[in-house]
């Protein structure tokens, strides 16, 4: 058994013979030079899920292996469940799900990734998607096998806050930010360059994470500024620093505006550089409007890396599920490849996509209202043209104390960093959202005319950390 160097607590650690055998497969490779510590001692165990699934190919006769009760060889369900679920097999309903998700659902993924980013020119330019237990899991999952403590990793300073949660408290790795936003409210490309060289100043590997259409803002970059971050990234990259870039694709698909860039960063990057590993984490979460299923996907690509090669990388990322999370929701996979397969499915997207641009519509309509423009003064919209949400920056008042009084009407918004307020404009009716922005702009109107500055000591403390 070989040994591998702890970083964290700085000693030589034990280190399996099959996690050295996909070491050896990667060696050479992008990925190699990225994983972390826990990465490179990442594997996929010839256990019991790996006999298991030997067994469901060859056992015709009894099979022992599993952890389920069977009857007839299907799984046992309780009839008070199963008449809940009545297009759905015992086996679609309760059994385990692969490690790495059902292989149909994985390759019905891998087409819509193609179908929506026409830059990846052939399905060897990437992995096979694997199917995690939500985004959230996809991120973890990247921290785990790329991130050691101390690691820098640069994201636009709108971001979501389980971000910090996962990188910082997890890892211990190190979130640097750079303003999204120029004083033009355009992509703040020069920031982002610089925060590129700045970083890669002091290592030679960074982690860049980029999320459109953004959470919080609501904003993806246009197509010029989206060329601008994959040349940033190449320049970078050219300068001889190793970059993986994390592209959390949570609202993909809900463009509201032509200049829009209708494709992933993760396109543009499978084949931009040999020294740059892109990491896409989408999911039917969004897109599918399937919130509570908990079916995430992660995909990997880089110009020069192997079919070969990415198969070990998934081994590897096969061992962290396993050890984490042992396997996503069986019943979501299913339900989701019925629905994918269904017919109908592009036409009721297409339905939804559209009430969602009506509520988007709406917000921009009454944000050229009187009142919005008088409101001004004390919020100021943050550019905004695609997704879920937009933001206000509050001036005169802490966002806290914005929020505190919107609830105290009954109204339900959320507070970031003490200053920034976001409205998800997607959980409310068109007809409805007049009436919400009318009293969040009298509500700031209030509380500006009383010049409350102050906030809570929890929303200075957390403006300040993120500073």
């Amino acid at each position: 058994m070989g040994l591998s160097i702890n970083s964290a607590l700085g000693i030589l650690w034990p280190m399996n013979s099959l996690a050295q055998d996909l070491n050896r497969q990667l060696q050479g490779s992008i990925a190699e030079r990225l994983l972390s510590d826990l990465g490179k001692r990442m594997f996929f165990p010839k256990g019991i899920v790996a006999q298991s699934a030997e067994a469901a190919a060859h056992a015709k006769r009894f099979n022992a292996t599993v952890g389920m009760a069977l009857g007839s060889g299907q799984p046992l369900m309780l009839p008070s469940l199963q008449h809940l679920v009545p297009g759905l097999t015992s086996r679609e309903a309760v059994a385990y799900a692969p490690t790495g998700g059902l292989p149909v659902l994985r390759g019905l993924w891998k087409d819509q990734i193609l179908s929506k980013n026409p830059s990846i020119v052939s399905g060897e330019a990437i992995s096979h998607p694997m199917v995690v237990p939500g985004l959230t899991a996809g991120i973890f999952q990247a921290a785990e096998l790329f991130l050691n403590p101390g690691d820098v990793v640069l994201i636009p300073d709108m971001f979501w806050g389980n971000y910090r949660l996962v990188i910082e408290g997890r890892r211990q790795a190190v979130i640097e930010e750079f303003p999204f936003f120029t004083a033009q409210g355009t992509f703040n490309q020069e920031a982002f360059s610089q925060a590129l060289e700045t970083a890669a100043d002091k290592t030679d590997k960074i982690t860049v994470m980029l999320n459109f259409p953004n959470n919080p803002s609501g904003y993806t970059p246009t197509r010029q500024e989206a060329a601008a971050i994959v040349q940033a990234l190449t320049a970078q990259a050219d300068r001889g620093t190793d970059i993986l870039v994390i592209t959390d694709d949570a609202y993909f698909g809900l463009f509201f505006e032509p200049e829009c860039e209708r494709e992933s960063i993760f396109a543009k990057l499978v084949t931009a550089h040999p020294r740059i590993l892109a990491m896409k984490i989408d999911g039917a979460t969004k897109e599918d409007l399937v919130w509570g299923f908990r079916v995430g996907f992660v995909t990997f690509g880089s110009r020069d890396m192997t079919q070969p090669q990415y198969e070990a990388l998934l081994q590897k990322l096969m061992g962290s599920i396993r050890s984490s999370v042992s396997s996503s929701p069986g019943i979501s996979q299913h339900l989701l490849i019925k629905t994918l397969q269904a017919p109908d499915y592009q036409k009721e997207k297409l339905s939804f996509e559209q009430t969602m641009k009506e509520r988007y519509l709406a917000v921009r309509q009454v944000l050229e209202t009187p009142e919005a423009q008088d409101a001004r003064q004390y919020l100021e919209p943050l550019p905004f043209n695609s997704g879920y949400f937009m933001s206000f920056r509050c001036q005169g008042f802490s966002s806290e104390d914005l929020r505190l009084a919107l609830l105290d009407q009954g109204i339900g918004t959320i507070s970031i960093a003490g200053t920034f307020l976001r409205i998800a404009f997607s959980s409310i009716d068109a007809q409805d959202i007049p009436e919400l922005y009318n009293e969040l702009f009298r509500t700031a109107a209030r509380l500006g005319g009383t010049n409350t500055t102050q906030g809570s000591k929890t929303e200075q403390d957390e403006t300040k950390d993120r500073r």
